[in-house]
């Protein structure tokens, strides 16, 4: 390596930053970290120049700011220091968010140590669906994630009070059905399933392969299978035979 005018590869510069070549590569088609030039191969070459763009964008990074975000600073588009304002406003809201899931969790716990199993919208209270915007728009779309959270925006806070207890009270109906040995099949598993179907409907259009790709989730991922009490192959078989039966495929 040439001392005057240093020069890494891309695997070079990823280990020397402690970041990746995927990232490297994300970053350079964003615009943020360019090479100083590309191999024969297409292989890219970071120089010193590179080197401080990444530092940077890894500074702004930890922050907690965007990459578009840290693409309008750098391109001089925004203020720095406004966006930095910005941030703090951002995280004095995530801090109050925080306080209230905290006052959600210790009432489920009050509840559970008290020997209450029903829980209620309460129970919710500060809760972010936005957790879930990458998963959402990696299986259905960012359009899909994008109308769900218009719709829930357009929301009351009574109206999403609501649709989350509805959520509870059918989650609820699934145990007991299951505990008292029903099967998903049967006419009350399936007006239960109905049920659970218009709740969907709030933010979608619900169709044959949507809810029954919805319902193996609901299996398949722990968070969701926590909702469940664990009867969540109950709930996928129920929504599954009901979604055949029923929706347009």
């Amino acid at each position: 390596m040439n001392t005057e005018n240093r020069e890494w590869s891309i695997q070079e510069l990823a280990r020397i930053s402690g970041t990746t070549s995927r990232t490297l590569r994300h970053y350079h088609e964003l615009g943020l970290v360019l090479p100083a030039r590309l191999g024969a191969n297409g292989m890219r070459y970071y120089d010193d120049a590179a080197l401080a763009a990444l530092l940077n964008v890894l500074a702004l990074r930890s922050l907690g700011l965007s990459l578009e975000r840290i693409k309008t600073i750098r391109a001089g588009e925004a203020d720095l220091v406004n966006a930095l304002e910005s941030r703090v406003r951002e995280l004095g809201e995530l801090q109050a968010q925080v306080q209230r899931q905290k006052r959600s969790v210790q009432l489920t716990i009050d509840q559970l140590t008290k020997g209450q199993t029903a829980m209620n919208a309460d129970n919710f209270d500060g809760f972010d669906n936005s957790v879930y915007q990458e998963e959402v728009e990696a299986r259905w779309g960012k359009d899909a994630y994008a109308s769900s959270q218009r719709q829930w925006n357009a929301l009351s806070k009574e109206q999403r009070n609501a649709h989350q207890q509805e959520h509870v009270d059918i989650a609820l109906e699934y145990q007991r059905l299951a505990e008292a040995g029903i099967e998903p099949d049967a006419e009350s598993a399936q007006a239960v399933a109905a049920r659970h179907v218009a709740w969907l409907a709030v933010f979608t259009k619900p169709a044959q392969p949507y809810v029954v790709g919805l319902a193996e989730m609901y299996v398949a991922d722990p968070r969701f299978a926590a909702n469940y009490h664990g009867r969540a192959e109950y709930v996928r078989d129920a929504l599954t035979v009901y979604a055949d039966r029923e929706l347009p495929r």
